[in-house]
Formats: structure tokens, C-alpha cells, sequence
């Protein structure tokens, strides 16, 4: 799942509990739509994402690079301390607002299609949720 800086999902997918995060980071990447608002061109990719240790690898920080993306990873082997947490805990609380949902909590659909569709259902609720409060 891929959040902003206010805690609002703009894409996520499912996948299954053996697949490391890391390989799915940039078609979650690919899958922001663009943001319309401001003046000029859209913008279609974030600057700084920010990970913590379990999305370092040299491969995918040099296809970030390539994309014109500046990735903000904690390094594994480093001491902790790095400062991530503090913009860490936005994806954190995301996550429990995911956990509102029962049927996303406790996964009781064996299809992929209907977990996936429940997922996007909610993303769109915290959305709608964010949206009423900026009003």
C-alpha cells in the first residue's frame, strides 16, 4: 500500500503472504494515479517515498533512481534512530484504519477478486472520510 503524507491511500494491492515486499513496490509505484489540483502538469510519482528497512535493496533503490525518484530507506545494519518513525507512523495509522474493517482484519473470502474489491472499497471509505473532514 502506497499512502501520502496525510494518511490517504491513492493505490494498494493484494498478494499473497510469501511474496516479499520489495518486488511489489514498483507496480504499486506504477499504479498512483495522477494528482490534479495544482497549477501545471500533474504530477504522476511521489519525490521522496519513505520505507523502512525491509525495502533495502540496491537493485530496486537504482531502478527508483532511474525513474527519477529519490527513495528515503532506512539501511539495514544501521542503528536505529534514523528519524523515519516520525513520518512512519502515517502508514502505521493507516493500516488501523484498514483494521476497522472486520472482513479485512480476519480474511474469510478465498477469492482474491472479492479481498481485493473489499480492499479497494475501503481505501475509497478513508478517502471520502478525508475528504468530509477538509470540508
Amino acid at each position: 500500500m502506497v499512502v501520502d503524507a496525510c494518511g490517504t491511500p491513492p493505490a494498494a494491492s493484494l498478494t499473497g503472504g510469501n511474496r516479499h515486499d520489495v518486488t511489489q513496490r514498483l507496480p504499486l509505484l506504477g499504479a498512483i494515479p495522477r494528482l490534479r489540483g495544482l497549477r501545471g502538469r500533474p504530477r504522476h510519482r511521489p519525490k521522496r517515498p519513505y520505507a523502512d528497512r525491509g525495502y533495502d535493496h540496491i537493485t530496486y533503490r537504482r531502478l527508483l533512481w532511474q525513474r527519477g525518484i529519490r527513495p528515503v530507506i532506512a539501511r539495514r545494519g544501521a542503528p536505529h534512530g534514523s528519524g523515519l518513525g516520525r513520518t512512519r507512523w502515517v502508514v502505521e495509522r493507516t493500516f488501523a484504519r484498514l483494521h476497522r474493517f472486520t472482513r479485512l482484519r480476519i480474511r474469510y473470502e478465498r477469492r482474491a477478486d472479492l479481498h481485493q474489491s473489499l480492499l479497494e472499497l475501503a481505501c475509497a471509505n478513508i478517502c471520502l472520510r478525508r475528504l468530509r473532514r477538509s470540508f
